[in-house]
């Protein structure tokens, strides 16, 4: 971070204010980043789980894939998508409801038995992979928003809180330097002043 330093008492001020507020957020940050992190791991289990599911689902129905072949699956579609906003630390995350699912009338005597079985287990086809998407983008946004944490922390931390305190030593340094000189000239000068009356 590369400070314009002016050495003078308003800079000085200036520096001391934005290192306190840096100082004051940090902890702040930390525990949002450590937030967010604890969430990450919270919906990859979640997002592992979901997968683990619809993969057992796909493997009950992999014995009957010469049947799924003549399954028309436009018997059952997605309808409406409902979900809600949740705002997590300022993050604005999309949560999953649920799903409404247009089912086609369809006449049982035309089509083979199992067909309503078929309707069934597409159903949850259909919620369990609109849910895996939610989660997918879920966990997308909460890494992004982990990330961001981290490079502020990252940035206060290890960047802006060391430079504003050099600056504000340096400053420091300049005006006790300063004040000194001026002290020492001020002691010459009443030295040449008694000497002066002395003569």
């Amino acid at each position: 971070m590369k400070l314009h330093i002016k050495y003078n008492k308003t800079a000085l001020r200036e520096f001391q204010k934005k290192l306190q507020i840096r100082e004051r957020a940090l902890p702040t940050l930390k525990n949002k980043e450590a937030a967010f992190r604890a969430m990450v791991i919270e919906a990859k289990k979640d997002l592992a789980i979901s997968k683990e599911l619809y993969a057992t689902i796909l493997a009950n129905i992999s014995p009957w894939k010469a049947l799924w072949q003549e399954f028309d699956h436009s018997l059952a579609t997605i309808k409406k998508v409902h979900s809600t906003q949740l705002k997590i630390a300022g993050v604005r995350i999309p949560e999953f409801e649920k799903i409404d699912i247009e089912v086609v009338d369809f006449n049982s005597f035309s089509h083979p038995s199992w067909f309503n079985e078929g309707v069934r287990i597409t159903e949850e086809l259909l919620e369990t992979s609109v849910r895996l998407k939610f989660m997918e983008n879920k966990l997308r946004l909460l890494e992004h928003a982990r990330k961001k944490a981290t490079q502020k922390v990252n940035l206060y931390e290890k960047v802006q809180i060391p430079a504003l305190t050099e600056a504000i030593k340096q400053i420091k340094r300049y005006l006790e330097d300063e004040e000194n000189l001026a002290k020492a000239g001020q002691k010459l000068l009443k030295v040449k002043l008694e000497k002066a009356q002395q003569t």
